[in-house]
């Protein structure tokens, strides 16, 4: 009996090389390379619901659709399409310094659907975003003043630990602080961009690891988020409470 043939892997620099970026009109450079599980129009608008206020502070960076971005010991390379034998050695994204610019491959065969597909997307979007521009004054306040009231949960792992550390009586606190501030801002837009991009089940975002923020909560922070960054023409938020029944 015939097997299938490995999947063809090349080096990112290939990747780049071979597949030109397209430009969207917020400034986000992106480009396809290899079989994919989302359409091109879902793709681009995907990246195009990023508000300018956001992808104006992601200066000389490139975004890679790829089916497997894949480690190979001290190396990474990029398959052609989804292969079993490669997947294990598979990650989500991989952040490279090709050039003067930050290419990001995101393996879009990981992940079942254009909400993971997306939410890897915003995700990387987010801390960015946060690397380069900082955390809003504003956002810090009111994330804060959840953190003192003791509002049930948080919006990711990194937050959570990083939120109980800050409260606490230990040692460093202002710094971990300052590491649970930036996480929380990260992630809340990237739930933000998320929720642009399609209508998001808030429960759809809960993890085992930590219990989710209370809905109340992330609601505030949302539209904190939206009123610093208005959603692009064609584009809209809001919040919607579901009654019980």
């Amino acid at each position: 009996m015939s097997q299938a043939a490995q999947a063809i892997t090349r080096a990112p620099s290939d990747v780049v090389r071979e597949n030109p970026v397209s430009q969207a009109a917020n400034g986000i450079c992106y480009a396809v390379a290899g079989e994919m599980n989302i359409s091109a129009a879902d793709l681009e608008r995907m990246v195009a619901c990023v508000p300018k206020a956001i992808s104006g502070a992601l200066q000389r960076k490139a975004y890679y659709f790829v089916p497997l971005t894949v480690n190979q010991g001290d190396q990474t390379v990029i398959a052609d399409r989804y292969d079993v034998s490669l997947s294990d050695n598979a990650v989500c994204h991989r952040n490279l310094e090709l050039g003067n610019s930050q290419c990001v491959f995101i393996s879009t065969r990981l992940m079942d659907d254009k909400f993971s597909i997306a939410f890897e997307f915003y995700i990387n979007v987010g801390h960015a975003f946060v690397e380069q521009a900082g955390v809003s004054r504003e956002f810090c306040d009111l994330v804060w003043k959840q953190a003192e009231a003791s509002v049930r949960g948080e919006t990711s792992l990194d937050a959570w630990e990083s939120r109980k550390l800050a409260t606490g009586h230990g040692a460093d606190t202002e710094k971990h602080k300052n590491d649970y501030l930036a996480a929380a801002f990260s992630d809340a837009i990237s739930i933000y961009l998320l929720s642009l991009f399609l209508d998001v089940d808030y429960q759809d975002l809960r993890e085992r690891d930590y219990p989710l923020l209370a809905p109340a909560a992330m609601a505030e922070r949302l539209r904190k988020i939206s009123e610093l960054f208005p959603p692009n023409p064609g584009f809209e938020f809001a919040v919607y409470y579901r009654r019980r029944g």
